[in-house]
């Protein structure tokens, strides 16, 4: 059977238009995120000293010299950069300041990374379950040499680096109602949380990707022109019956998984130091902080991890991946199915691969090293960064309000435990909070405060050498834009006005821009 997205997906009923009105037009003042307590409960931190404090401040203010480097910039990462090299491996080299013992436990985690499962019952034990409706085989296929998806190439390519996140509206669910503006989602009853394309033999998959593109000429000052990609999506040959009416849906490429670590150590405060949600300071931008819930610490947490904030540790990002990507189940989410549901009862009764002495399909001390080999995947140095066009390049990201959204520097908390991230300077250009980015960009799927046209910013840190990594790679939450240059012009909503900026800049500043990005 041939069928497509519900009309809600790529026109929203009046319904859930009406709700995100609301939503929007509600006084945000309301959530006092202070009263939450959020912390940060993942980590073993050492507080920091009043002098500490002061340090810090000054070493993260921001400059308004762009005549040379600033001190450590070369380093993103701090004692966590590695030497940049010049190949597809760029993205895969562990932080040069782990121990010798850590660096086994980072190849040993690197091994499941890569690890191709399989179907049960197989011989190879420590390797069946998966699935059995499933979008990978391994985290390695979609998050390809640990850096960027990519879109299907042609009519004969995989999806196996994108695919489909589903969700329809539901009530806040109790353990969430401190949470005054959390957006209530639900699987969708046939589907789950996502649409997987692969299944064993004799069992539908649940759906064909599918995307099409219109081109659109953007005209540029001193008689440029670009031309950007306008995607539409479409979920084919449904093996289980129709999406729900109201089913939101939202492509979702694999992020790069450099310097993850390093994210998850920037203390709490200094994250929602940047919250401005109703734009108190009048300059158009108004970050808001995703709040979740962490199933590990039963707790609402900030979220850091996916494209939209919604997972608050690597730890939890990396098992929900284990559980909606390849169907494996973890001590953290145990059904040994995966994504399915109860509608898919040939799923749920298949032969799996838990119930051995593993318990779970992959057992906790393998997930603390696939854990530990994602959080100290190395950030490359930067490269070219005292070229005179990469600084002019600079100041034009500055002067064109980029920082506002893309924080370039932090220092990481004091850690106990985890000596390779702690007290580092890490230049991420990210402030990890929820921007609205405009109708363009907009998915019209709420994830937890999330709206439909929110998204977390992105790290920038690598961005550079995206393309060295993985020739198809593409940019944005749906690789649509080819170019950086392109991902820039997509930017709408609160980036509008900097997006009109670069439109209308000398090419010569255009150009030094981008530099400035590609020496990331």
């Amino acid at each position: 059977m041939l069928s497509s997205m519900p009309r809600q997906w790529t026109t929203p009923s009046r319904s859930l238009l009406a709700a995100a009105t609301l939503l929007a037009a509600t006084p945000l003042t309301a959530m006092d995120l202070t009263k939450l307590d959020l912390g940060d409960p993942h980590l073993d931190l050492i507080p920091r000293t009043q002098a500490e404090q002061s340090r810090i401040a000054e070493v993260v203010a921001l400059t308004d010299d762009f005549s040379a480097t600033e001190l450590y910039e070369d380093k993103p990462a701090g004692a966590a950069t590695i030497r940049s090299r010049t190949d597809t491996e760029a993205f895969s080299q562990h932080s040069p300041n782990i121990s010798f013992e850590q660096q086994l436990e980072f190849k040993l985690g690197n091994g499941l990374f890569k690890k191709l499962w399989v179907f049960s019952p197989a011989s190879t034990l420590a390797s069946d379950g998966l699935g059995p409706l499933y979008n990978a085989r391994s985290c390695q296929r979609c998050h390809i040499k640990d850096g960027r998806g990519h879109v299907p190439l042609d009519a004969g390519d995989s999806a196996v680096s994108i695919f489909l996140r589903i969700s329809i509206p539901a009530d806040t669910p109790a353990h969430m109602a401190a949470v005054k503006d959390y957006i209530g989602t639900a699987p969708d009853p046939n589907y789950g949380t996502q649409l997987q394309d692969f299944s064993p033999p004799g069992m539908a998959p649940e759906y064909s990707f599918s995307v099409t593109y219109q081109e659109i000429e953007i005209a540029l000052s001193g008689d440029e022109t670009t031309k950007l990609r306008q995607p539409t999506y479409q979920a084919l040959n449904l093996g289980y019956g129709p999406l729900h009416a109201d089913a939101m849906l939202s492509p979702r490429v694999a992020p790069p998984m450099i310097g993850l670590g390093l994210l998850e150590a920037i203390p709490v405060d200094d994250i929602l130091a940047n919250v401005d949600e109703t734009d108190a300071n009048n300059d158009g931008i108004s970050g808001r902080a995703n709040l979740v819930w962490s199933t590990e610490y039963e707790r609402v947490m900030l979220g850091r991890f996916g494209l939209k904030a919604g997972q608050p540790t690597v730890h939890q990002q990396s098992a929900a991946a284990f559980a909606g990507d390849i169907g494996i189940s973890t001590p953290l989410f145990p059904d040994p199915w995966g994504d399915c549901t109860i509608a898919q009862a040939d799923c749920r009764n298949a032969r799996h691969g838990d119930g051995d002495t593993r318990v779970t399909e992959i057992d906790q001390p393998n997930m603390d090293l696939v854990t530990f080999y994602s959080r100290n995947l190395a950030v490359p140095a930067r490269r070219n960064l005292g070229d005179p066009q990469v600084l002019r390049g600079k100041q034009v990201f500055y002067d064109t309000g980029c920082i506002s959204c893309h924080t370039p520097k932090y220092v990481t908390h004091r850690l106990s435990d985890r000596p390779e991230q702690s007290f580092q300077l890490i230049w991420p250009y990210s402030d990890l909070l929820l921007h609205d980015m405009g109708e363009g960009l907009a998915d019209h799927r709420p994830e937890a405060r999330a709206t439909g046209r929110e998204w977390r910013t992105p790290p920038l840190w690598g961005i550079g050498l995206t393309q060295q990594v993985s020739a198809q790679a593409g940019y944005l939450h749906d690789g649509r834009a080819r170019t950086l240059l392109e991902a820039v012009l997509w930017h709408g909503g609160e980036a509008q006005a900097a997006r009109d900026t670069v439109v209308e800049l000398p090419p010569a500043d255009r150009a030094a821009l981008i530099r400035f990005l590609e020496s990331l």
